[in-house]
């Protein structure tokens, strides 16, 4: 429990600890600890389970953008969905959101695919299953995860505060509609996804980040620089 508050950071453990505590979540840990046992790696490590939520407290969070799993090859995962650590090779779907960033603000090309400048920012980078076998995706999928992510969705669509939702793909957009109840007041973004199969079927061309932040001037706030020096 102690180190979930570690890893996590205090507004968000406060707001989820009771998750921790229900059978599912039980369910889960005991899921994990069999994959463990089998001799299965799981990224990413336990230190950056949490990341999305230690880098971007409740309070700060203005955009969500909606992942589904982590990425599943070695040292590509660090808890927060679409980046990589500094030093790993851009995966494709990172380079198209890049590319996206270009044609729509200019953002020249980033060297490199760490996004914790823009969590740092109030970017919740979410996946909706926070674990995954290696070289196995969706191998997490349907054991937990997704109720405690559509908690933390619940907790952000309840906020009086205006946030702005980006949900890339179909995966991303059918769990935000099972969850929400009451967006009037927020931003929902949608476009397919922008991995390489689906990204000349509407990605290109969404202009997400600049409508971003053009609701976040709108109602207020200030904008992400998404710039990543």
């Amino acid at each position: 429990m102690d180190r979930n508050k570690i890893y996590m950071g205090s507004s968000w453990f406060e707001l989820l600890d009771g998750e921790f505590e229900k059978p599912y979540m039980k369910q889960l840990q005991a899921f994990l600890t069999k994959e463990q046992k089998a001799g299965h790696t799981i990224y990413p490590s336990p230190e950056h389970l949490f990341n999305a939520f230690l880098h971007t407290p409740y309070e700060e969070v203005k955009v969500v953008i909606m992942g589904q799993d982590p990425y599943h090859g070695p040292g590509q995962a660090h808890g927060l969905s679409f980046s990589v650590p500094n030093g790993v090779p851009l995966p494709p779907s990172l380079k198209n959101i890049f590319k996206e960033l270009k044609n729509d603000l200019n953002v020249q090309k980033l060297e490199h695919g760490c996004l914790e400048a823009w969590a740092r920012q109030g970017v919740l980078l979410l996946n909706a299953t926070l674990t995954v076998r290696a070289h196995e995706p969706k191998s997490h999928f349907g054991q937990g995860w997704e109720l405690f992510t559509d908690s933390v969705i619940q907790l952000l669509c309840a906020r009086k505060t205006p946030i702005v939702f980006v949900l890339w793909g179909k995966s991303a957009y059918e769990k935000f509609r099972h969850v929400q109840k009451d967006a009037l007041s927020h931003l929902v973004l949608t476009a397919p996804h922008p991995s390489p199969l689906s990204s000349y079927a509407g990605f290109f061309g969404c202009g997400h980040f600049s409508k971003i932040n053009d609701f976040l001037v709108r109602n207020g706030q200030a904008p992400i620089d998404w710039e990543i020096k």
